[in-house]
């Protein structure tokens, strides 16, 4: 369609780079089609846990102060036990992040003496400081909770040898990142969760297994909860806020854990029963609503952004016809060059903020300058079209979101833009 192209055109794209985009397009039909199919199942998921838990217009008001018997909050946490087949939940403003929903699920279920284990090798960064590896006040270490880490084998496996060795009579909890975060390892995908939790518990049937869900929340149609997850964690600003979510996060799993978690994020003694919604409950539940479609756009995104790069040279994991168990897409370039001028591409292609040129900076929780692109509705929301990445070997980034796919292929499509403009590919590469 030629006014689609010139469409292009105005908003910066040359025609090299659109040509050579819709060519990778003409490819993607059927992994299309899969994620189309997947996002049907699980948005009938959704609605039908909505309908199962009596989702009313009542539900959708808010309360202040204590907020005791505050009906919508309730039903919402019903809603998300419903959906990830568990016990109870834990849904609420108050968790302000993805790090703070982990370090709530962490502290409130551990015990000075109790030792964590990762089996799945080094957590996000900003875990590292909750966990003492790096030393930080309120640390893990600091309440006398050791830490074992065994890493995974170069071909990505489990070390099912060293991970059985780890475990002892201290080991009260294994926590499992299902993401990839700030490495170019493979996302675990909810079948290999799975085959880890059977084989922990096998050795250590009390151990209460965790896994940190940011960003793969309805990617596939079962949850970490649906092959033995004692708990799973996230950030309403990733996926299940569906980009509508202005803050939150949650923690669904057996219901003593939720409980824990409950009494360590208000009051021993209180737990859930206080908590005031403060009007936000509309947009949690019209969110939760949208999360499985908005998701499958983002998916879309990641994989075009990885059979767009591939082709070019960069190493893309996942790779250009992998399976995906999460929304993110690392694209190493091996120069900070490339991580900056992708990311600086991204943030023109954004609705919020395109004026706005992103640089390297001293972030806090990571211990290197980290560059992020987001110009996005709800500061921060990386389900909403976003890049970032540390400026450190390997020099990878780390793109992820879009609320819809068309503003997802236009962030990608920019971002390519932005490299060749910067003379780092030769527009005579861009042919399939």
């Amino acid at each position: 369609m030629s006014e689609l192209k010139e469409m292009y055109a105005r908003m910066g794209i040359k025609q090299e780079v659109y040509e050579y985009g819709k060519a990778v397009l003409e490819k993607l039909e059927s992994r299309f089609r899969e994620i189309d199919q997947n996002a049907e199942y699980n948005q009938l998921k959704v609605v039908r846990a909505m309908q199962e838990c009596r989702v009313s217009e009542a539900c959708l008001l808010g309360t202040t102060g204590y907020g005791y018997n505050d009906l919508g909050r309730d039903t919402l946490e019903q809603v998300y036990a419903e959906v990830f087949h568990t016990e109870d939940a834990l849904v609420r403003p108050q968790i302000t992040c993805g790090t703070h929903a982990l370090a709530l699920a962490l502290m409130s279920n551990l015990r000075p003496g109790d030792e964590l284990l990762s089996p799945v090798g080094k957590p996000y960064d900003t875990l590292e400081e909750v966990i003492g590896i790096r030393p930080s006040k309120g640390s893990l270490a600091e309440y006398g909770i050791t830490y074992r880490q065994v890493d995974l084998l170069e071909d990505g496996n489990f070390d099912y040898e060293n991970i059985k060795k780890a475990i002892n009579p201290k080991t009260k909890l294994v926590t499992i990142q299902r993401s990839k975060g700030y490495q170019t390892r493979p996302t675990l995908s909810v079948k290999r969760i799975g085959e880890l939790i059977s084989f922990i518990k096998g050795i250590k049937s009390d151990v209460i297994c965790m896994v940190d869900n940011c960003y793969g929340e309805f990617v596939e149609i079962t949850e970490p909860s649906d092959v033995g997850a004692d708990m799973v964690v996230g950030s309403l600003i990733k996926n299940p806020g569906g980009g509508l979510a202005p803050i939150g996060g949650y923690i669904a799993g057996k219901k003593d854990c939720v409980e824990n978690a409950a009494f360590r994020l208000t009051s021993p003694g209180l737990g859930k029963e206080v908590g005031a919604s403060l009007g936000v409950l509309k947009d949690f539940y019209q969110g939760l609503f949208l999360a499985p479609t908005v998701t499958a756009s983002a998916l879309k995104g990641a994989v075009f952004a990885a059979n767009l790069y591939e082709p070019l040279g960069y190493a893309v994991v996942p790779n250009s016809t992998e399976s995906r168990h999460d929304i993110i897409q690392a694209i190493t370039f091996g120069t900070p060059e490339g991580v900056i001028a992708f990311c600086q591409g991204i943030q023109a292609a954004a609705s919020v903020d395109s004026h706005v040129t992103p640089e390297p900076w001293d972030m806090p929780g990571y211990d290197s300058k980290v560059i992020m692109a987001a110009g996005a509705f709800v500061s921060g929301s990386s389900i909403e079209l976003s890049a970032d990445g540390p400026i450190k070997p390997p020099y990878a980034v780390y793109f992820q979101g879009g609320l819809t796919w068309q503003h997802a292929k236009f962030g990608i499509l920019k971002s390519l833009q932005a490299i060749v403009d910067k003379g780092l590919v030769d527009p005579k590469r861009l042919k399939l």
